[in-house]
């Protein structure tokens, strides 16, 4: 069969889209590019927002107009909350949620001998195992490993917990296993991602957390970064800082999901921080790494939210001087505690917080690319086209460089003085 992907969402569901790509590909069918003709259509989905919930039956209708006969199967976030919903979209065959994705290749097989009759194949996703998938094929230089999965959160917003299941860790032995692997694909960066990352371990009760996940690695001299998906500033310990400022291989660059800056929102929000403790986190990662960028979430116009918390929002991104700020407005979620609460914010209003803390993180951020003028950084160059280098520093930010070698240096390190800001990156000559 020939097999089409497409993924929306997380760092988590490219992981998981890969993985299903790669148990197809073992199955002996081709995985080709979405936008061809294909005989199955697997389209990943998230559910965070409505938004996310268009963009996915969106993508449906394209791989039906693409290929009116073939196969499609709705798998993610969206169709564990909602199957019968995704089902009833017209050219849908069927719906698998966010577990048991290792039957993929035996239910499109299925699908593709028998005929598109409509099936939900969703599971119940509490108090399962880590399903122990592998996805190596996800770049050239720099690969995800997804090492836990599911959430116990329950912020008041938020609909992952439910879609996503109880916490689950993937063993050592399978983290060392695959990292060995990715150092042979020739992989220099990993990331470590999960839904909930500092969740890691708890489920086992022995005591393994994220500072044994990322030992791992030691003694793997290929792999010469590794970058840590979302933290939580309260979940900090002194074990992990110390862990993080003495293994020199760690990105300086963490997400520490914000979602307000205003104590009254986060408390209706049902996060289990102040702004004081996540600003205490920040400085304890500051201090044990310094130089390092904190990138973060933000929700504006989560309900009752007024002017003065919004406010207060705004003098925090200002106050902690994040690097980048993924700012979206709140989104009503079925099911969710924050979908009953009064007080509701209108659109227009969440769209005009928006673009303000949008134009405040973009110039806190300006400021901070410009600091970098003069400075030498070291890029993993992920693309090589054209006489120019791309690439990321280890705290994630973009720069580009002339370079004439004819070889292609994709996949190599190279250290870069930095001339100017380039849009949101940097631009530069290799020294």
């Amino acid at each position: 069969m020939k097999v089409a992907f497409y993924t929306l969402g997380c760092k988590v569901n490219q992981y998981d889209t890969q993985a299903m790509a790669e148990i197809m590909q073992a199955a002996g069918h081709d995985v080709v590019e979405f936008d061809e003709c294909a005989d199955i259509y697997v389209i990943n989905t998230c559910t965070v927002t409505q938004v996310a919930d268009r963009k996915s039956r969106q993508i449906i209708s394209r791989a039906r107009e693409k290929a009116p006969h073939a196969g499609i199967i709705v798998t993610g976030c969206y169709s564990q909350r909602a199957p019968g919903e995704v089902l009833a979209i017209e050219g849908v065959s069927l719906v698998c949620g966010t577990a048991d994705r290792g039957r993929i290749a035996m239910l499109a097989e299925d699908i593709h001998k028998n005929g598109n009759v409509k099936q939900n194949a969703v599971i119940d996703n509490k108090n399962l195992e880590f399903e122990d998938i592998s996805a190596i094929k996800e770049g050239r230089t720099r690969a995800y490993l997804k090492i836990q999965d599911g959430c116990d959160r329950y912020c008041t917003y938020c609909a992952i917990p439910y879609v996503r299941g109880n916490i689950r860790s993937r063993s050592l032995e399978s983290i060392r296993k695959e990292l060995i692997k990715l150092e042979r694909e020739g992989f220099r960066e990993i990331v470590f991602t999960g839904i909930h990352l500092m969740s890691y371990g708890r489920d086992k009760n022995d005591g393994t957390s994220l500072v044994d996940a990322i030992r791992m690695a030691d003694g793997l001299l290929g792999i010469r970064r590794i970058r840590l998906g979302s933290l939580e500033p309260k979940l900090l310990t002194d074990e992990l800082l110390l862990e993080l400022s003495q293994n020199k291989r760690i990105c300086r660059q963490f997400h520490l999901s914000l979602q307000s800056g205003s104590k009254s929102v986060l408390r209706r929000m049902g996060r289990r921080y102040t702004p004081e403790e996540y600003l205490l986190g920040v400085e304890r990662l500051r201090a044990a790494l310094p130089g390092s960028a904190i990138t973060t979430d933000i929700i504006v116009g989560f309900p009752g939210e007024t002017d003065e918390e919004f406010n207060e929002t705004l003098e925090f991104v200002k106050k902690v001087g994040f690097a980048k700020v993924h700012a979206f407005p709140y989104s009503r979620r079925s099911g969710t505690a924050a979908d009953r609460f009064k007080d509701q914010i209108p659109n227009e209003i969440k769209s005009k917080r928006n673009a303000r803390l949008i134009e405040v993180a973009s110039g806190i951020r300006l400021e901070l690319l410009k600091k970098t003028i003069g400075s030498t950084r070291e890029i993993l160059i992920e693309q090589h086209e054209n006489g120019i280098i791309m690439g990321h520093t280890d705290d994630y930010l973009y720069v580009r460089a002339m370079c004439d070698d004819k070889e292609n240096r994709s996949n190599t390190f190279a250290d870069i003085k930095v001339t100017h800001v380039e849009g949101d990156g940097l631009f530069g000559v290799i020294v």
